[in-house]
């Protein structure tokens, strides 16, 4: 999937994806790429422009590790990227329910 048609999203889902735990950057992009069936397999170009904005807003955070005698940076998730998160997922459906509306395949839940 193109980076493009996700614009508006990605932040979000990579959001969801530390929300488990903290993760070094690579791992983030691997499972971006397994929970969306390797639907959304994104360069790196394209998450880690993405993961420092989102450090740079607070939502999430990050640290040097050292595994295996190599360094790495993991990266966990706020207490305001928990509210962010939180916030996303009520944003997403609700413009989920109006656009399957919309394109007809259904009728708008009450939010």
């Amino acid at each position: 999937m193109r980076a493009d048609t996700l614009r508006g999203n990605l932040e979000g889902m990579l959001l969801s994806v530390l929300e488990s735990g903290k993760l070094h950057g690579y791992a983030v992009i691997e499972e971006l790429r397994r929970r969306s069936g390797d639907f959304i397999n994104l360069p790196t170009g394209t998450i880690y422009p993405a993961m420092h904005r989102l450090e740079a807003a607070g939502l999430i955070g990050s640290e040097w590790e050292i595994e295996n005698g190599r360094r790495r940076r993991s990266y966990f998730l706020t207490t305001a990227g928990r509210r962010a998160l939180a916030d996303k997922r009520a944003d997403w459906q609700r413009v989920s329910s109006v656009i399957s509306v919309v394109l007809g395949s259904g009728t708008m839940a009450e939010t």
